[in-house]
């Protein structure tokens, strides 16, 4: 066997997908056009921005907007709430005991409808709210100063268009 075929067949033996796999140029195809991966990628470095800023308040980027979404003149149910934050009722449920536990809301029985629950926000969790509000705002503000100008508002109605 000459060296060039050696060579070429230990080089298939370590990376099977160069022969019989997906082609590599399909692999930078996804990197460059996939707008689920960009979307994803975004989400975790806006996340981790947020969560960076709202740290001193022991909160997550997604707790603060789960307590936003409580912020209501009427307690919401899980499920109103749980379609804002397009979230399954499980996912919902699991993310709401830590802020209960912490004594930032309260799950209620709904007057109305036994078999449904509402999410009251505490006293606590109002005066954490107000708090936070203004290192989020002042985030978010950073975060919209990045993007061109007047581009934030055509991303949020894209992003909305999707949902």
């Amino acid at each position: 066997m000459s060296t060039g075929l050696k060579l070429k067949t230990a080089a298939r033996a370590a990376n099977p997908a160069a022969s019989d796999g997906l082609p590599f140029a399909n692999t930078i195809e996804v990197r460059d056009a996939c707008l689920c991966l960009h979307v994803q990628r975004a989400a975790r470095t806006l996340a981790r921005r947020f969560d960076d800023a709202l740290r001193p308040f022991d909160l997550t980027s997604g707790q603060f907007s789960l307590l936003v979404s409580l912020n209501r003149p009427e307690p919401p149910s899980i499920g109103s709430v749980a379609t804002l934050l397009a979230m399954d009722r499980t996912t919902l449920t699991a993310n709401l005991k830590p802020l209960e536990r912490r004594g930032l809301l309260k799950i209620a029985v709904d007057k109305d409808d036994k078999r449904s629950r509402r999410l009251i926000i505490a006293a606590a969790g109002r005066s954490l709210l107000k708090r936070a509000y203004p290192v989020w705002k002042s985030t978010h503000v950073e975060i919209e100063f990045l993007i061109a100008q007047g581009s934030a508002d055509q991303l949020r109605s894209a992003l909305r268009s999707l949902a």
